[in-house]
C-alpha cells in the first residue's frame, strides 16, 4: 500500500501562496517559479489552490497551515510532513519528462540521493524522445487505430534494446522508422502465468513485463494483492471464473 497518490500538478500562470523568508522560503519560491507559477502572499490566498509554508517556529507554521487549510488550499509545511496535505518530491528534469522521487516525507535526503543516481543513468536525449513521441501522436493513431494495439506496439519499441530504447541517445531519431517498419498488431492474446511464490520479487522479468503492459488481468482469488499491484493500475481486473470476451493482452494468474 502506498502512502501518497503521486500527481503532477500544473501551476503555470497561477498563484501559489508561499509563506516564509530566508533560505527555505526562497527555495519554495524558486520551486513555484520553475514550474511557471507566481508566488504570492497569504493575502491573495483566495486566488490560490496550493500553499507552501517555510517557517522555523512550529506554532506559527501550524497556525498558518490551519488558516490556509480552512480556506480550501492544499498545504505543504517544510520539514513537518505530519502537517502536509502534499509533499514535494526530488525532481529529475528531462523536459518534458519529469521523474519525481518521493518518500512520503520520510527522508528528503534519501529522495535526493536516488535522484542523483538516476541523473547519471538517464540521458539528456530522453526529453527529445518524449517530444518526438508527442508530435507523432496522430501518426501513431493512424498506424495503430486500436488503443490496445498502439500501447503494446509502443511498449515493444521502448523496451531495453528496442528501437526506441529510452536509454539510447539516438532513439528520438528512430521514431519515423519505427512507425514505417512496425509489425502488424498481434491482435488479442491471452497468456497464463502460474505463480510459484507469493513474493512479487520472485516474478521473472518476463512476468513483470507482462503485468506492466497487460490490458486485462484475470486471477484466482488466492493470488495476493502484492502480486496484483504489479499490474498496470488502469488494467481491467476480474476474479476467475470470467467468461466475457476481452480484447488486447489478457494475463491469467493462477497459483502453481
Amino acid at each position: 500500500m502506498i502512502r501518497s497518490l503521486p500527481l503532477l500538478h500544473r501551476i503555470a500562470g497561477t498563484r501559489v501562496v508561499v509563506i516564509g523568508e530566508g533560505e527555505m522560503g526562497e527555495a519554495k519560491k524558486r520551486l513555484v517559479e520553475r514550474a511557471g507559477g507566481t508566488p504570492c502572499s497569504e493575502t491573495e490566498a483566495h486566488h490560490a489552490k496550493l500553499a507552501f509554508i517555510a517557517l522555523d517556529d512550529e506554532r506559527e507554521a501550524m497556525a498558518a497551515a490551519r488558516r490556509l487549510s480552512d480556506k480550501g488550499l492544499l498545504v505543504n509545511v517544510a520539514d513537518r510532513p505530519e502537517l502536509c496535505d502534499f509533499t514535494t518530491p526530488s525532481i529529475l528534469d528531462r523536459d518534458p519528462v519529469l521523474i519525481a522521487i518521493g518518500t512520503s516525507g520520510a527522508s528528503a535526503g534519501l529522495a535526493k540521493q536516488l535522484r542523483l543516481r538516476l541523473e547519471r543513468l538517464l540521458p539528456q536525449s530522453l526529453g527529445a524522445l518524449a517530444s518526438k513521441l508527442e508530435t507523432s501522436r496522430e501518426a501513431m493513431r493512424a498506424r495503430f487505430p486500436d488503443g490496445s494495439d498502439r500501447r503494446n506496439a509502443l511498449d515493444g519499441a521502448l523496451v531495453e534494446g528496442g528501437i526506441l530504447d529510452p536509454l539510447n541517445a539516438d532513439s528520438a531519431k528512430h521514431v519515423e522508422q519505427w512507425l514505417a517498419d512496425a509489425d502488424e498488431p498481434a491482435g488479442s492474446q491471452s497468456i497464463e502465468i502460474h505463480l510459484t511464490s507469493d513474493d512479487p520479487e520472485d516474478l521473472t522479468l518476463r512476468q513483470a513485463r507482462l503485468l506492466g503492459t497487460v490490458d486485462n488481468l484475470l486471477y484466482e482469488a488466492s493470488v495476493p494483492v502484492s502480486i496484483l499491484d504489479r499490474a498496470r493500475a488502469d488494467a481491467l481486473r476480474r476474479e476467475l471464473p470470467f467468461d466475457e470476451p476481452l480484447t488486447g493482452l489478457t494475463v491469467i494468474l493462477r497459483r502453481a
